[in-house]
């Protein structure tokens, strides 16, 4: 598997061209976290919302997958009517589905679509936007990468 760093500036053009392909009104989103709160801070930013939330999903462990994906800490929905999922890349979809699965039947008269930067054309379920195919790349997205690629970084550093 090729391991592929991908850079804030590539994270703010590809936003940008995602928010070009939605033809969509929603009144809500929910990241997928960690890999789509990113994406939804920024989209949020976009489109002047700020019904941004977050939903949590245990499906890998590192790079290695895991059996099944767990979902919890669902976010309060009440009052939407169409929300915008969102994460950084839809790898196998089990991650995806597990989540519009958990919501839909939490939420039943809510309309969900579901966006992302990468996406695999090997996975079981789609987003309904997306930027890129990720190919058999290991994405690694800045947000994770950077922290990791600077060991001696210091709150001191900051002061």
């Amino acid at each position: 598997m090729t391991k592929r760093y991908y850079s804030y500036q590539e994270f703010l053009a590809d936003t940008h061209a995602l928010t070009q392909k939605i033809h969509w009104e929603f009144d809500a989103i929910v990241a997928i976290a960690r890999g789509g709160m990113s994406l939804a801070q920024l989209l949020g930013e976009y489109y002047n919302l700020r019904s941004v939330y977050t939903i949590n999903t245990i499906g890998y462990e590192g790079s290695q997958k895991l059996e099944g994906v767990e979902v919890f800490n669902l976010p309060n929905l009440a009052g939407a009517t169409r929300v915008l999922i969102v994460d950084d890349i839809v790898d196998s979809g089990d991650t995806l589905g597990a989540v519009l699965r958990v919501l839909t039947e939490a939420y039943p008269q809510i309309c969900f679509r579901s966006a992302s930067l990468f996406y695999k054309q090997s996975a079981n379920r789609l987003p309904d936007w997306y930027v890129q195919e990720a190919g058999s790349d290991w994405i690694e997205f800045f947000w994770s990468e950077d922290m990791i690629r600077k060991p001696d970084f210091s709150y001191n550093d900051y002061n």
